[in-house]
């Protein structure tokens, strides 16, 4: 894993007349979860999109180290969705092949594979198809593969969404293994008690514009008797 940031500069989209996302900045660090909050309708999830590579932005420059990255962003950015889709005619293990094949990792991606499906309590569904799986299993597959492939900069949203008790608990242990091994995290959440616990960081969009950018240390939630919630409802009211 690189402990590179991802650095965005100026990033804006619209949709027509809409702007979604307004001349936004911010910086995610290597090693370090941003946490990207904002109510509904905020641009979180188009910000989101923009960063993979899976909308194009109308303004806007994303920068990895010294890399700037354009068209082959896939090759270091990863994304899971807040809607999961898988391959419908795959099998679960067949989804860690493509993966592998397509990154062309070493052969010890086997035993991290499997050792993700044990950890995300999947083993039992390896050899069912995509199709079958229910939305929590489908969660779980994509979040198999996006771990495997080793994106040193991972994106997800609303990734707790759908998932059972334990496979939160294990997701927060991954993703506090990525954070240690360098991974450039950017994590949009609505449950602001596990952007607390969890982030290092915190971006707070309203009307696509960023409107609080922070370390969660500089936010001085307990000398000020407030929470994550108190600042974020502040923020965007």
């Amino acid at each position: 894993m690189s402990s590179t940031g991802l650095t965005v500069e100026h990033l804006t989209r619209r949709y027509g007349k809409l702007t979604a996302v307004d001349d936004l900045s911010f910086e995610a660090a290597g090693g370090a979860i941003l946490g990207l909050l904002g109510p509904n309708g905020a641009g979180k999830t188009t910000t989101l999109l923009c960063l993979a590579g899976l909308l194009r932005p109308n303004a806007g420059s994303m920068m990895l180290g010294d890399r700037q990255l354009g068209a082959d962003r896939g090759r270091f950015v990863a994304l899971i969705p807040e809607t999961p889709e898988v391959y419908a005619m795959l099998t679960v293990w067949e989804h860690l092949v493509f993966v592998a094949k397509s990154c062309r990792l070493g052969p010890e991606w086997e035993s991290r594979g499997r050792d993700l499906l044990r950890r995300l309590d999947i083993t039992d569904k390896a050899n069912t198809l995509g199709e079958a799986l229910s939305k929590g299993m489908r969660q779980k597959t994509l979040i198999a593969c996006t771990v495997l492939a080793g994106a040193p900069v991972l994106l997800l949203d609303e990734p707790m969404i759908g998932l059972d008790p334990k496979g939160q608990r294990e997701l927060r242990s991954i993703l506090e293994e990525l954070r240690a091994e360098g991974t450039a995290i950017i994590l949009s959440t609505h449950l602001l008690e596990s952007a607390e616990a969890m982030c290092d960081n915190v971006l707070v969009m309203n009307k696509g514009r960023a409107v609080i950018s922070a370390p969660i240390s500089e936010l001085r939630f307990g000398e000020l008797g407030r929470s994550l919630e108190d600042v974020f409802l502040e923020a965007t009211k």
